[in-house]
């Protein structure tokens, strides 16, 4: 397997670097402007152009780090999982903004709970693609936090999507009482965005030291 320093592979680089940097900056703009343009936050008047540019850069930069060794199979077919929900968030974007708009509407409030699961299952695949990357990198402890960030993330993230998945379905069997409803109601989004947090900052940890780690090989002198 070809290193980061090997001349055949020093092309595949520019790539890589700045699909990692559009990940690490569009991860948080995504979460800031979904939340904004789902709640009628100061750039909700833009409509449902920011939400599809920050999903748009996203997956923009998961093209771009598929550039970077395009034989190894395994990583492709991981990184192919984060490609396709990248465009399936790209799609539901504008939701966000039509739910707003009209929240009396089923398809749109499906819409926006479809994005939400979407916009999980990016970041755990995610987690899965950059661990195949720091395996093909010439970095051990890189290789050894990764595994632990991305076990990290995995119970983080399937323990909202069982929580969220629990409430809802005991919503709508009318499981829940009035003034649990209510305080779902109104701490729901806070706590959600709390549980999110934490996989989203682990992940941009992982994205920025995978980007230094990639860059100190590039320029890392060859005998």
């Amino acid at each position: 397997m070809d290193t980061p320093s090997s001349p055949e592979v020093l092309p595949s680089l520019v790539p890589l670097t700045r699909g990692l940097a559009a990940l690490f900056w569009g991860l948080p703009l995504s979460l800031v402007v979904g939340v904004h343009t789902a709640t009628a936050g100061m750039i909700s008047h833009f409509g449902s152009l920011p939400p599809v540019a920050t999903t748009a850069l996203l997956a923009f930069g998961a093209f771009q780090i598929g550039h970077f060794q395009a034989q190894e199979r395994v990583w492709q077919q991981a990184l192919d999982r984060v490609k396709l929900v990248a465009l399936v968030n790209v799609g539901l974007a504008p939701f966000l903004h039509w739910s707003r708009l009209l929240p009396h509407e089923l398809h749109f409030r499906v819409a926006v709970g479809v994005l939400a699961v979407c916009a999980l299952l990016f970041l755990f695949n995610l987690n899965l693609a950059l661990q195949r990357l720091a395996a093909m990198l010439p970095d051990e402890t890189l290789r050894q936090e990764t595994r632990l960030f991305t076990r990290v993330n995995q119970g983080l993230i399937l323990t909202t999507l069982v929580s969220v998945t629990a409430v809802i379905a005991a919503r709508n069997l009318h499981l829940l009482s009035v003034p649990m409803t209510q305080a779902i109601g109104r701490f729901g989004l806070p706590l959600l965005l709390l549980l999110v947090l934490l996989p989203v900052a682990l992940t941009m940890a992982m994205l920025w030291k995978t980007k230094e780690t990639v860059l100190a090989s590039a320029f890392a002198p060859r005998s």
